[in-house]
């Protein structure tokens, strides 16, 4: 099982991704990933990461789907992939509804066809194979009886085949993305209850890549209680309580009552009480937090779940370098 680094984005105050996955890739793990919400933008974070390391593979964890057109986003993998020397990962996600059409002004409609259509024009598009075409629900290239005509990429990519993981969390996503992406990207993801995503039936190179929060410290009440803001932040009030894809998958791992706890509190603005209601059980269901001796025990829990790299979310150098003692 391969252990990467996920610095996360730009919450407020930035933080120095480059000089984060310089410690990552000095010490010898196998990826550094960043992403997005409504602030700063995960291709150009990738980009300074390529600009200051040399080996490590740089992942995008995740891109919105309704930010960029499926050109737009091939043409930054292709741009990416080639600054790194063919490192990209290329993570995409269908976001949320708050998101979609808060922010970007894109109706979210069904993340199934706008995940299955973008997949296929990306692909399509750094193949090169002939110009770019496609008729769907969601998008049509080129518009019809406009002026504009077929095109193909005018940079030769460095690779055509540029892996694409996807963020899934619902049992049809789940589905689409073992059939049409190289990779997954679940976030809370729980090892204890790996049968309701039917990992058995994924193909030997698919690779299973939970997005995990992380934080390693002797004092185990103190690591809990460093991821216990973001369990509440997701859980909580990343969309309305009846359209919340974070709780609706904890709900399914048995928190019913922790989830109603916390949604209540973040609902109402009381963030404080949201974390609160965090209970020790959902941190060590959903996170890796504690001494590194215990963070190992745990992570031989996602190997026997068939987890193939674990993304561990941090921002703190000292957890950075645990990890790679961890996986020694």
């Amino acid at each position: 099982m391969r252990i990467g680094v996920h610095l996360r984005h730009w919450d407020r105050t930035p933080h120095d991704v480059a000089a984060l996955a310089k410690v990552a890739e000095e010490v010898g793990l196998d990826s550094v990933w960043v992403s997005e919400t409504w602030g700063s933008d995960a291709t150009v974070l990738a980009t300074w990461i390529a600009a200051h390391t040399s080996r490590i593979s740089i992942g995008t964890g995740i891109l919105q789907m309704p930010a960029r057109t499926p050109a737009a986003t091939a043409m930054a993998a292709a741009t990416i992939d080639h600054l790194s020397r063919g490192r990209l990962r290329l993570g995409l996600g269908a976001s949320g509804p708050r998101v979609a059409e808060g922010w970007h002004g894109v109706a979210y409609g069904s993340p199934l066809v706008r995940t299955r259509e973008y997949v296929t024009l990306v692909r399509s598009a750094l193949a090169r194979e002939e110009p770019l075409h496609f008729d769907g629900r969601i998008y049509t290239v080129p518009v019809p009886g406009a002026e504009g005509r077929s095109l193909k990429m005018n940079v030769v990519p460095l690779r055509k085949d540029v892996p694409i993981y996807l963020a899934a969390m619902g049992p049809k996503n789940v589905a689409l993305t073992k059939e049409i992406a190289d990779g997954w990207l679940p976030l809370l993801f729980s090892p204890d209850h790996a049968d309701v995503f039917e990992l058995e039936s994924v193909d030997a190179d698919f690779d299973v890549a939970p997005m995990v929060l992380t934080a390693i410290e002797d004092d185990v009440a103190a690591a809990r209680d460093v991821v216990r803001p973001d369990i509440a932040l997701y859980v909580g009030a990343y969309g309305p309580k009846t359209r919340n894809f974070y709780a609706d998958l904890v709900r399914r791992y048995g928190f019913d009552a922790d989830v109603d706890a916390i949604q209540g509190a973040a609902l109402e603005g009381r963030m404080g009480d949201a974390t609160a209601a965090v209970t020790d059980a959902m941190v060590d269901t959903l996170a890796l937090a504690g001494p590194a001796a215990r963070v190992r025990d745990r992570l031989r829990s996602y190997a026997e779940a068939g987890v193939t790299s674990v993304l561990a979310m941090t921002k703190d150098p000292a957890t950075i370098r645990a990890l790679a003692e961890v996986a020694a």
